[in-house]
């Protein structure tokens, strides 16, 4: 098992998870994180730190497992993050929208820490 972060997190970024993080698995996009699968240790630490409830275990995800490919995707080519930054400062706005992913995801990669 693994942690993964789903829609929840697109354009809200709030990066609490990386604070508390034990490893630095999580990688920065533009408006989205992601825990590289390789390198959790399934602690699940960063789990209850989301203000948003976007980390899950792999186990709750979508029946096709888009959200485990979706971050080790990006886990391979955004940068490492490693310090928590500051989220978007509309991210407020966007908390408790579902569908995220498919209106506003970029796959731009974010600054990284």
């Amino acid at each position: 098992m693994t942690y993964i972060v789903t829609d929840a997190c697109v354009k809200c970024k709030y990066m609490d998870c990386v604070e508390v993080c034990p490893v630095d698995c999580f990688y920065e996009g533009e408006n989205f994180l992601v825990i590289h699968p390789d390198e959790c240790i399934d602690c699940g630490v960063c789990e209850p730190e989301c203000p948003v409830d976007a980390i899950k275990a792999d186990t709750e995800d979508a029946p096709d497992g888009k959200w485990l490919r979706v971050n080790t995707q990006y886990a391979l080519i955004w940068p490492n993050i490693t310090r928590k930054g500051e989220p978007p400062a509309d991210a407020d706005s966007f908390a408790g929208q579902t569908d995220k992913f498919e209106k506003y995801f970029s796959e731009n990669p974010g600054p990284g820490t």
